[in-house]
């Protein structure tokens, strides 16, 4: 994870990171530490090779290995902040190195890495700011970095897809973990009446109200931390939530309530090996259709909610 928008940007400058390898427990001690001694940024990195879902709502995902990388500027002493880590909080030699990063505008290189991209037959989420690729295509503008969601990821891509092929003309839409609220935008986009975005960050719900602005459908979007949804929201005819395994399956009696009969649900932010523990939390007010399968291992489940008679 990386948090460079503290940097200065507008003029390329060196800069030194000090690495430091740590476990997850330990990472945001480590991250608080190099705050103190003045980092300018902090870069959370894998230490290894494991795949990494996105967050659930107001979640910081992290590996179990971790690279703390704190961001300095090139006449720091680092040989003094490394002395001082070394005394005060017993940090091992080995488990810390320092390097020099080439100049470069750092703003620039992360809008660099982040371009348009399509989903199904219509939409096109567009960095804001870029052109749009198909300009009478469906284009969401979208300012990443403000919250989880971009599209780069399988399991938004997977939900994106999904949303691109409904007919949701005239749809009340939830999307539960909006994250930058790309998918409860994209489906007012698409059609929607409404959308209803729900997340327990507030880091969250302003990205989301932001992108809703940018885009025009901010007054067809409703923004509600999960304790301050209203008894009158729902029930809705789609339901979207790309969270992770263990809240899908906590929160299936509550997305359940807040489906119609008949409307659809998607689920997403699972691996294969979780997508039976999934299915089972909602087959008794679904009819689940099988598993959607990007990247070889990322899913995204789908159904539609049974008319009352067809509960089991």
């Amino acid at each position: 994870m990386a948090d460079l928008s503290t940097l200065p940007t507008g003029n390329a400058m060196a800069w030194l990171q000090f690495k430091i390898e740590t476990s997850q427990q330990d990472a945001e001690l480590w991250q608080e530490r190099l705050e103190e001694v003045g980092a300018a940024a902090i870069l959370l990195l894998d230490a290894g090779d494991q795949p990494l879902l996105e967050p659930p709502p107001g979640a910081t995902p992290l590996w179990d290995h971790v690279i703390v990388n704190g961001i300095f500027t090139a006449d720091s002493d680092v040989d003094a902040l490394a002395e001082f880590f070394v005394t005060h909080y017993g940090l091992d030699a080995r488990c810390y190195k320092t390097e020099l990063l080439e100049d470069k505008d750092w703003e620039r290189a992360w809008m660099d890495h982040y371009h348009p991209m399509r989903f199904g037959s219509r939409l096109w989420v567009v960095p804001s700011w870029c052109p749009a690729p198909e300009p009478d295509a469906v284009n969401l503008l979208l300012d990443p970095g403000l919250a989880f969601g971009t599209g780069t990821h399988a399991t938004t891509a997977l939900c994106l897809e999904w949303l691109d092929s409904l007919e949701l003309q005239g749809c009340t839409v939830i999307d539960y973990g909006c994250g930058s609220g790309i998918l409860a935008i994209a489906s007012l986009l698409l059609g929607a009446h409404q959308a209803i975005a729900i997340d327990n960050d507030p880091q969250a719900l302003l990205a989301t109200r932001d992108n809703a602005q940018r885009n025009g459908v901010a007054d067809r979007l409703r923004v509600f931390a999960p304790d301050e949804v209203p008894e009158s929201v729902g029930p809705a005819d789609v339901i979207v939530a790309n969270i992770l395994a263990g809240p899908l399956i906590a929160l299936a009696p509550k997305l359940t309530s807040m489906l119609q009969p008949g409307g659809r649900i998607a689920l997403s932010g699972l691996i294969r090996s979780q997508v039976e523990d999934v299915q089972e939390a909602y087959e008794d007010s679904f009819l689940m259709e099988p598993a959607t399968v990007r990247d070889e291992d990322w899913c995204r489940l789908s159904g539609v909610r049974r008319h009352l008679s067809q509960d089991h």
